[in-house]
């Protein structure tokens, strides 16, 4: 430690944070680490060869996974007993949940877990069956003839059976197939526990006081050394020495950021010259001020103007383990898949400097701010979101905030073993406002929490994530719950790591979005040339099939088909409106409530799915089924879902309150007649035909163009000599303005049709594609009938 930094001011230092950690210095472990090779259970080890390893050494693996971030958030148990044991039939909403679950059961009898081995669909690739194993299954492999080890080691492996195993139904829902309790071995006593690899976790409030002491130059030991003494002993610091050092090791970012912020420069210069419309801004007077720095391609611009709805901010980069000071701006795409918005380098944590980050997204987005945008839980984030987007709907990750939770209420937690699923299903299964007041109050009551401040503080701030008060806003999760990618950092996940550098974060950075960019192609061409399987005769069936792109048909269709289990029954019927119940059969599940409009073909359920994610219900659909309604109506098909969903831009200046003085931008100018071009260029390049119709268009365009230049000039000539211009001079000019109105309508008439000439070849020519397939089918069956008669 430098001589500078005396006894005193390590006093000093401790009395600022002794408040936060009497509060918080009891750490609950959520995690468990894989420290298993993960090998198929049926058939060969498959190769992911869509993103690149990441390395993986932390504790905190098991939690910051691609599953770990899911919006739904919680652990969605579908149990009723008390004492919290997991039992064969035990329900969960994932695999994450399981783990979670799982590794908490085994810090309360005392051992540590991993994740084993697994198996996979033979569909699409996805993991329906996983082993969850006590951290003393099997037995370490030994080296091969009489070679000695380098190093003796204990052996840690005793062969345990003790085991859990889940697997993913056709519900979506996770169910505990196989359970062994019995272990061969000793258990940990509770004072030990802390030391298991699964139990070990460095918490926020751990975090930033060793980042404050490592920055006072204090080293590991030294770190270590107050922790035990504020948190009053080791067994309650809830990590290791050696977790410590990892932590304070980190990322290399500090020590490149001088050379390598040249590079990310170079980067941004080189991609101006490339892509006229790359836009990038960097904090404070030069490149070398130290404040933040973000940047955005032509693509991301153009996929927010189709899929600007809602928008996620994901800073959890510079916070979980990888401590990279990267984050995203991402949305989703009309395949429920993520797109990327833009991203920004956070070099100054400060409320101005975010504040200025979200106006230079919002510049670069030509000041479209989104309806809703999801972020961290985080005081300084959500001070400037209210800033920059006073209009927007704000909303917490739900993930963030469920493991602060387990940070802020572990003693709790452990002190009632009950309270962990009471508390989630508080927060996930009320569904009105009221329902979850009378349930919060009760639960805070129940467990003597009344006076806990910082629950007090999360109560005040419930309209931003508590997802009762949600419900009525897009947030455009059609398929968390289906896909374990629908993540906040789902985006770069695998890109960017703890040993991703800022010499190599332009490279990951293209990586990922090249392969994002290419699992878009693919489901785009699936969508056209795969026609999905109908489930029912149902003409809304057809219908939606032929609209919705294939990934969200899949999740329209579950809901089609879970109305045969739920019947409607009218309860009011007040001449234009109705009102039904709508319930499970069979079954005492909550029921919901639906208005329909007879006469506008509109329902409004209670359960607002289709508010907050843009697809329709089974409920609302169960009374469409006893009202005869056939067909969906055009207001059920959100656009940005829909296979055309690129046809034409989601953001207008008239549709989000754009200044009426845009237009006098010439950025903003060129930025408008940019994606036109962009897309008449990729409706005409489909073919010969298409191309030679787009090219005398664009000829045509041409020459009203310069005819339009010419007169302009022409006007502007005139007002520099006339400088008192008469009555009868500015009667004149307004003729001429009025005739180049006209002009300027007709071209523009005349390109509509030609637009819709194009997109009638182009359908036309889907059309004889899959009529010579389907004649190709026959030959093909006549050819094998032939075959078949003459032998």
């Amino acid at each position: 430690m430098p001589a500078w930094c005396s006894t005193r001011m390590q006093v000093l230092l401790l009395r600022l944070f002794h408040e936060c950690l009497v509060q918080a210095m009891v750490f609950e472990p959520l995690g468990t680490a894989n420290e298993a090779m993960e090998l198929e259970v049926v058939g060969p080890p498959a190769l992911n060869l869509d993103r690149p390893p990441a390395s993986s050494s932390s504790s905190e693996d098991f939690l910051d996974g691609p599953a770990s971030s899911s919006f739904s958030g919680g652990l969605g148990l579908s149990c009723s007993d008390p004492s919290l044991d997991p039992h064969e039939g035990m329900e969960f909403d994932s695999e994450q949940a399981a783990r979670v679950f799982y590794n908490s059961y085994a810090r309360r009898l005392g051992f540590s877990i991993r994740a084993s081995t697994y198996q996979r669909s033979k569909k699409d690739g996805s993991i329906i069956c996983r082993q969850i194993v006590c951290h003393r299954e099997g037995f370490r492999r030994r080296g091969k003839g009489n070679t000695k080890p380098k190093r003796q080691r204990a052996d840690t492996r005793v062969g345990c059976k003790a085991q859990m195993m889940v697997k993913k139904h056709d519900t979506g829902r996770w169910v505990i197939s196989r359970l062994v309790k019995e272990h061969n071995h000793e258990l940990v006593p509770p004072d030990k526990v802390h030391c298991l690899r699964s139990h070990r976790h460095v918490s926020g409030p751990a975090r930033s006081l060793i980042d404050t002491l490592q920055a006072a130059g204090m080293g590991a030991s030294g770190v270590m050394s107050v922790l035990i003494r504020e948190s009053g002993g080791i067994n309650n610091v809830g990590f290791t020495k050696i977790d410590c050092q990892n932590y304070m090791s980190g990322s290399n970012w500090q020590k490149s950021l001088g050379k390598g912020l040249k590079t990310v420069f170079d980067y941004f210069q080189r991609m101006q010259e490339e892509d006229p419309g790359f836009f990038y801004a960097v904090e404070g007077d030069s490149e070398l001020s130290g404040g933040n720095i973000f940047w955005a391609d032509s693509n991301a611009i153009k996929n927010y103007t189709y899929f600007g709805d809602t928008v996620i901010f994901d800073s959890t980069y510079r916070t979980d383990r990888y401590r990279v000071p990267f984050a995203p701006f991402t949305g989703w795409n009309h395949h429920g898949q993520p797109v990327l918005f833009g991203c920004a380098l956070i070099l100054n944590e400060s409320e101005s400097s975010f504040i200025w980050l979200f106006e230079s997204w919002a510049k670069a987005m030509s000041g479209h701010t989104p309806p809703s945008i999801t972020t961290d839980h985080d005081r300084i984030i959500r001070a400037a979101v209210s800033h920059v987007f006073s209009g927007a709907r704000h909303r917490f990750c739900t993930w963030t905030v469920l493991r602060e939770v387990h940070e802020r209420l572990s003693d709790a937690f452990c002190s009632h073993p009950t309270l962990e699923v009471e508390f989630q299903k508080c927060v996930n299964g009320t569904e009105t406002v009221d329902e979850f007041e009378f349930c919060w109050d009760s639960l805070l009551k129940r467990y003597d929490l009344e006076n806990n401040q910082w629950l007090q503080s999360m109560y005040d701030a419930r309209q931003h994530w508590i997802p009762a008060y949600l419900r009525d806003t897009f947030f455009g999760e059609a398929l968390v719950t289906q896909r374990s990618d629908c993540a906040i950092n789902s985006y770069f996940d695998g890109y960017i790591n703890a040993s991703t550098s800022i010499h190599v974060l332009i490279e990951q950075y293209e990586k990922a979005v090249a392969s994002r960019y290419e699992k878009e192609l693919k489901s785009d061409q699936e969508t056209l040339n795969v026609p999905p399987v109908l489930k029912t005769p149902s003409p809304m069936e057809k219908q939606a099939s032929n609209i919705y792109t294939r990934n969200i048909f899949k999740k329209f269709q579950e809901e089609l088909v879970d109305i045969l289990a739920y019947p409607a029954t009218l309860i009011k019927d007040s001449g234009s409106e109705s009102t039904y119940r709508v319930e499970k059969f069979g079954e005492e599940d909550r029921p919901y409530s639906v208005k329909f409009d007879v006469l506008e073909k509109k329902a409004l359920c209670s359960c607002q799915m289709f508010e907050f994610s843009g697809i329709i219900c089974k409920h609302i659909l169960a009374v469409f089924r006893v009202t005869n309604t056939l067909t969906l109506p055009s207001h059920y098909f959100l656009r940005r879902w829909t296979r055309h969903a690129r046809s034409s831009p989601l953001l207008d200046e008239k549709a989000l309150g754009m200044p009426c003085n845009s237009l006098h931008s010439a950025a903003a100018r060129f930025e408008n007649l940019c994606r036109e071009a962009i897309k008449y260029v990729q409706e005409g390049a489909e073919s010969v035909e298409t191309y030679k119709v787009a090219r005398e268009a664009l000829h045509l365009a041409a020459e009203k163009v310069a005819a339009a230049k010419k007169n302009d000039l022409g006007l502007a000539s005139n007002q520099k000599e006339n400088e008192h211009p008469s009555q009868s001079c500015s009667t004149d000019q307004d003729k001429r303005i009025q005739q180049l109105t006209s002009e300027l309508e007709t071209a523009n008439k005349i390109c509509e049709a030609y637009r819709k000439k194009l997109l009638d070849m182009v359908k036309d020519m889907e059309e004889q594609k899959l009529k010579i397939l389907v004649k190709v089918q026959s030959m093909k069956l006549n050819l094998r009938r032939l075959s078949g008669a003459k032998s």
